[in-house]
C-alpha cells in the first residue's frame, strides 16, 4: 500500500469519528431532564411528588426506577400510573406489588439507550429485555415510541442514566399477561 493509501483511510478514519461524535452529541442534547436534583442522591430517594406532576411517572414507576443500577445505562419503556392501575389492576395495598414490578422491569428495561432520535418510521429493531424478553420497537408517525404494540405517551425522559419511554400500557409476555387477567375476564369470554 503506498503514503497516499494511508493518509486516505486515516482521512476517512478521522471523518467518521468526529461524525460519530456530532451524532453522540445532538442526541444528547434531545433528551429532556426531570428534575436531575432528585436523582442524584446517594440512597436513590425520588420525589414521587415532582416526578408525578412533570411526566407522569408516579408511585409504581419510581418503585421500577428504584430498582435499576444507578450507574449504568438504561432505556426503560415505563407504563404510566394509569396502565398500571388499569392493566394490571395494581394497587398500593397489594401484597404482591413488588413481585409484579420485577416482572414489569424484567420485561421493560434494556441495558442501553433507545431515543426517539435513534428510531426510524417505519423501521423496526429488535433487542432483547434484560430478562431475554424480545422487544419489537418503531416510531409511529406521531414520533411516539411503540414496543409490541403498546405506544408511548411520553418518551426521551431522562433520569440520571435511565432513559424513560412512559407507555400507555405494559409490555409483557402473554404467559404473565394470562397470570394477571383478573378471573372475571375469563368467565365473560365463555
Amino acid at each position: 500500500m503506498g503514503v497516499s493509501k494511508l493518509k486516505q483511510i486515516k482521512f476517512v478514519c478521522i471523518i467518521v469519528s468526529v461524525a460519530f461524535i456530532v451524532i453522540q452529541i445532538i442526541s444528547a442534547l434531545q433528551l429532556r431532564n426531570i428534575s436531575p436534583s432528585t436523582i442524584s442522591s446517594p440512597n436513590r430517594k425520588l420525589s414521587t411528588t415532582n416526578l408525578s406532576r412533570s411526566s407522569k411517572i408516579g408511585e409504581f414507576g419510581v418503585m421500577v426506577i428504584r430498582m435499576l443500577p444507578e450507574d449504568l445505562a438504561f432505556t426503560l419503556f415505563l407504563p404510566s400510573e394509569e396502565a398500571f392501575r388499569r392493566d394490571l389492576r395494581l394497587n398500593r395495598n397489594d401484597s404482591n406489588a413488588y413481585a409484579i414490578l420485577t416482572r414489569v422491569l424484567g420485561f421493560s428495561a434494556v441495558a442501553r439507550w433507545i431515543s426517539s432520535a435513534d428510531l426510524e418510521h417505519g423501521k423496526q429493531i429488535i433487542y432483547d429485555s434484560i430478562s431475554g424478553f424480545n422487544l419489537y420497537i418503531s416510531k409511529d408517525l406521531n414520533g411516539m415510541v411503540v414496543v409490541n404494540g403498546v405506544v408511548s405517551e411520553q418518551v426521551d425522559l431522562k433520569m440520571g442514566k435511565v432513559l424513560v419511554h412512559m407507555m400507555d400500557g405494559v409490555v409483557m409476555d402473554a404467559e404473565f399477561e394470562q397470570s394477571v387477567k383478573p378471573e372475571d375476564d375469563d368467565e365473560e369470554r365463555r
